[in-house]
Formats: C-alpha cells, structure tokens, sequence
C-alpha cells in the first residue's frame, strides 16, 4: 500500500493513468457503443481532462517544494469536486420523473456556433432534457454514477495522499 503513496511522480502518475482509463471508456462508450454525449457528459469529460492535464503536469513536473505538490494536489482536489458536483446534477436529472424533466436543448454543438461560450457553459451545467436521459447502465447505475464513483475514488485518493503529503515529500524524490 506504502507505494501508491511513496513520491510526487507516483502520486501523479496514478491520477494521470485513472483520467486516461476514464477517458478511454468514454470515447469507447461514444464511437463504438454509439452513445452520444450529453452536455453534462461534455462537462465531466472536461472535468476528467482538466484532472489528467493537472496530474500530468505533476508528474513532469515532480515538484521539490511542499507547497507546490500540496497545491497541485489541492487543485487536483478543486477539479475532482466540480466533477463530482457536475454527476450529482445529471444523476438528479435522472432522477425526475418525466413531468419534471428540462426540455432539451439543441445538439451543443449548434449551441457552441451561436451563442457566447459563457451561456453555453452555464446551459451545460445547468443540464436539458438530453442529461435526463439513461443511455446505458451497468449493475442499475448509469454513466454520471460510474463517473462519480470514480471521481470519488480519486477525491479519497487525494485526499489521503494531501493529509500525508509532509511524509510523503520528504522521502527521496524518484
């Protein structure tokens, strides 16, 4: 268990491998299971991205200083939490019975032509009726449920690793 914790590099190299894997469902999930990508699947996806792009800084980076590795990870912990907020919408927009479901909103990228990104973005958020829909589920939880647990496991990963992180950063760097 110690190993999953022993550097910075590693720190960060695992939360950069999680983001590929759950990036490589999801393009799986869109171009061979055909399921197309709702706005909030677009917003998680960008969690994910912006998750991996932080960690992969971190582990090229494989920062010296304490404040910079427990900012990295504090970032790392900002994004997971927007992340997990952003699956907590769409699974409450499952959730709805149909009466109460947003209307849907033309396909995001009609929107992204037309309109200011900020409105798109806050429309994103905000979730239509496309982010109502269960596409595909295994063992009873759909898509945003997966992508929650995973953003869970990777906040509890953190987490620890930042609770940790003098120990941690004054073993030798790798």
């Amino acid at each position: 268990m110690y190993l999953l914790f022993k550097s910075p590099r590693k720190t960060f190299g695992i939360i950069f491998f999680i983001c590929i894997g759950m990036m490589a469902v999801a393009l799986f999930m869109e171009h061979f299971l055909l399921l197309k990508p709702c706005m909030l699947c677009y917003m998680q996806r960008g969690a994910v991205i912006m998750l991996g792009l932080i960690a992969g800084a971190g582990y090229l980076i494989n920062p010296k200083k304490l404040s910079s590795y427990k900012g990295l990870l504090i970032t790392c912990c900002i994004v997971l939490l927007c992340g997990i907020g952003l699956s907590l919408r769409q699974l409450y927009l499952q959730s709805l019975p149909a009466e109460l479901v947003p209307s849907c909103a033309p396909d995001i990228d009609y929107l992204l032509e037309t309109l200011p990104f900020l409105e798109v973005f806050t429309m994103a958020i905000m979730g239509d009726g496309n982010c109502a829909e269960v596409l595909w589920s295994f063992m009873g939880v759909s898509i945003p449920g997966w992508t929650l647990i995973g953003f869970i496991i990777i906040l509890i990963y953190t987490s620890k690793v930042l609770l940790s992180a003098d120990e941690i950063h004054s073993h030798k760097q790798n």
